[in-house]
């Protein structure tokens, strides 16, 4: 077999092969002999078909399942020989494929780039340290209150934590846009429902009265007919309910399936709270070490992958639209709208896959069932979504995914450099990241 690889523009490679016609040739005839045992035609017997019968009837379908499976397997042999790591599929053309000649095909590839993980060592991390106060499980007891609360109508205008119900029309420019009238549409103003500006001005209002609320949807809005527009809002206000709290009591825990007391009941929300605390930190940690990652390293990036992430952010969009019904019949997403986010995850896939590579990390066992029996936990039948991932394997590839870099973010703490950063548990779960707005987890403000 000979190989030559020519260079196109930026990772860009053609691979030429060339296989001589014996090795084609003499597959050929070893498939078209062990078909003539088998082959019955009407006039032989069996096993006794003349050869030339045989390879004139099935000649050209063996030659070419033969062609197929050469190509197959002397590209990947190429590949080895030439050490080269394609980026996508790649686009094989024949050149040469007549019987009693060598066959020869070129293919057409991006290549990965080369890659050099450095700089690990400087890199600087802080790592929240979160203590869960009294205060927060009080915050979370408050809000089960809220959750059980009996409502009861007022007469009084609306305010926050009462849950009032209303009609409304929405237009942009006079028309109509998807999900813009609603009836008697329940709302616990506060608790974010709707937009801020929106429950704002529900607040204040009383029963029967009725009003324009106006509103500007974000640019970033799924409908992209409506991003970035103003909408008016024709209100109307049909109730006003005040919320009437449960006590704080054994009765209450008991209704939450708690025995034991309230206490019990703020033992198991401290429990809570801490394996919150402890997934948020750990995304905290992730998010720092990729985004360090992306910011240290430049590359070119293959087109070819680039171009295949445009395709799954717009799809993740467009069922994200769908679910939000704001999809419409022929939603507008042009491909530069996620160039961007495209080429990030591209980088960061290569950076990832490099460190893996590079250091021999492997897939750890344990970790993979420790996340498949976190996913599992969160579900009434835990052994059934188990099973579930256990037979598909997108979704196992997908975990996999999750867990390996999981493993090169404690790959790269080993190295970095971490630095505790007191916290409240409040600041760590709203993603605030500035200092001057950062508490410390005994609630006074960080020096």
């Amino acid at each position: 077999m000979q190989v030559s690889v020519e260079s196109g523009d930026g990772l860009e490679r053609t691979l030429k092969v060339q296989v001589p016609s014996e090795q084609v040739d003499s597959k050929v005839d070893e498939k078209l002999r062990e078909m003539r045992g088998q082959v019955r035609l009407q006039g032989f017997r069996p096993g006794k078909v003349p050869m030339k019968v045989v390879q004139k009837r099935y000649g050209p379908q063996v030659r070419s399942e033969v062609l197929d499976e050469v190509v197959r397997t002397t590209y990947s042999e190429a590949l080895e020989q030439e050490s080269l790591r394609p980026a996508g599929t790649p686009d094989i053309q024949p050149l040469t494929v007549e019987p009693g000649k060598d066959l020869e095909y070129e293919a057409r590839f991006e290549v990965i780039p080369d890659i050099e993980v450095e700089g690990v060592e400087s890199i600087e991390l802080e790592r929240p340290a979160v203590d869960i106060e009294a205060a927060d499980v009080d915050r979370i007891l408050e809000r089960l209150r809220r959750q059980h609360a009996e409502y009861h109508p007022v007469e009084r205008a609306a305010d926050e934590g009462d849950r009032v119900s209303i009609d409304f029309d929405g237009k942009v420019d006079g028309e109509d846009f998807e999900g813009n009238q609603g009836e008697d549409v329940e709302i616990t103003l506060g608790e974010g429902q709707m937009p801020a500006p929106f429950e704002e001005g529900l607040t204040g209002m009383q029963a029967g009265e009725q009003k324009t609320i106006r509103y500007t949807f974000p640019d970033g809005f799924p409908d992209t007919t409506i991003a970035g527009r103003e909408a008016e809002f024709a209100v109307t206000m049909k109730k006003v309910e005040a919320p009437e709290l449960p006590e704080a009591d054994e009765a209450f825990a008991e209704t939450l399936g708690i025995e034991g007391g309230i206490e019990a009941l703020r033992s198991r929300i401290a429990e809570s709270l801490e394996r919150e605390r402890d997934q948020a930190v750990r995304s905290r940690i992730k998010n720092q070490v990729m985004n360090a990652l992306v910011e240290r390293h430049e590359m070119t990036l293959p087109r070819t992958l680039v171009d295949r992430e445009i395709e799954q952010v717009r799809e993740q969009t467009l069922e994200q639209m769908r679910q939000a019904g704001a999809a419409g019949d022929d939603p507008d997403l042009p491909a530069d709208r996620f160039e961007e986010e495209a080429q990030r995850r591209v980088k960061l896939g290569l950076l990832v896959n490099e460190v893996v590579r590079a250091n021999n990390i492997e897939i750890d066992p344990e970790r993979m069932q420790s996340a498949l029996q976190q996913i599992a936990s969160g579900y009434e039948q835990p052994q059934q979504v188990m099973q579930h991932y256990l037979q598909n394997q997108e979704a196992m590839q997908s975990l996999q995914l999750q867990v390996m870099e999981d493993q090169v973010v404690d790959w790269v703490l080993e190295r970095a450099s971490v630095a505790e950063k007191p916290m409240s548990l409040d600041a760590l779960t709203s993603g605030v990241e500035d200092e001057d707005s950062t508490e410390t987890a005994n609630g006074q403000e960080s020096e």
